[in-house]
């Protein structure tokens, strides 16, 4: 848990959801300013639907989901004002760099000179000024990641969904982009959610961790505490803390 941190962003209250026989069943957790939390799970578990109804793209069937004490369900997804990286970063391959950073600007009609402003200050901050006039196909991947998420905080977002955005990348540029994206939230004051497969990733990157297992949220402890939790059978078997039953 973050010391500092005060404000609650995120809340979400029951959020239930069916898509075909799957069922997000009853997630409840909240993430504070400041705040990283990780939430763990299989492949299928249910991760991405959780993100994606967060930002907007699904709306639950029962629930909530309160932005800085705000029912969000109802507001549509371009008007949240939340930042969504996904695994692949999603960058316009067509746009340099810079074009990518001020493209969310340049959408809410802020002045060309602002917007460079911005850009620069951004490109800064995450150490990309040199390659602000490349395109994405010429960058490495943690250069690349670095372009996505400085163009996810642009527009000054309080929140921000990653859907294991670090899962393609080597070990050492992991680490830096950890350090980084701390550092940031930090900084900027911004709730992140990250979803990931990788305990490793969960308990080094977030201060919280949650563990979904088929649609249902088992619980969510500081991420020091993981494998000490009193979690039940299953999710112990998940973490590896106890073999599954021989048949």
């Amino acid at each position: 848990m973050c010391e500092h941190a005060t404000e609650e962003i995120l809340r979400l209250e029951d959020v239930t959801l069916r898509r075909g026989s799957f069922l997000l069943n009853q997630i409840r957790f909240s993430v504070r300013a400041g705040e990283i939390v990780a939430i763990l799970g299989r492949t299928g578990a249910g991760k991405t639907l959780l993100l994606e109804t967060i930002a907007g793209f699904c709306r639950p069937e029962a629930g909530r989901v309160l932005c800085r004490g705000t029912n969000i369900c109802r507001i549509p997804l371009h008007q949240r004002n939340i930042g969504y990286l996904y695994q692949d970063f999603s960058l316009f391959p067509h746009m340099i760099a810079a074009a990518n950073l001020g493209y969310g600007l340049k959408l809410r009609r802020v002045p060309k000179g602002e917007i460079q402003k911005r850009v620069e200050t951004m490109a800064d901050r995450f150490g990309i000024r040199s390659i602000l006039d490349q395109y994405p196909g010429t960058l490495s991947g943690g250069e690349q990641q670095r372009v996505a998420l400085a163009r996810a905080l642009m527009v000054r977002t309080p929140l921000l969904l990653l859907d294991e955005p670090f899962s393609a990348l080597d070990p050492a540029t992991k680490e830096g982009l950890y350090r980084l994206l701390r550092e940031i939230c930090q900084e900027f004051q911004c709730a992140v959610v990250l979803v990931t497969h990788d305990f490793r990733e969960a308990a080094a990157l977030s201060h919280r961790v949650g563990v979904l297992l088929g649609g249902t949220l088992r619980g969510v402890v500081p991420a020091q505490e993981l494998f000490d939790a009193p979690w039940d059978e299953e999710t112990r078997c998940f973490l590896g803390l106890e073999a599954p039953e021989k048949e």
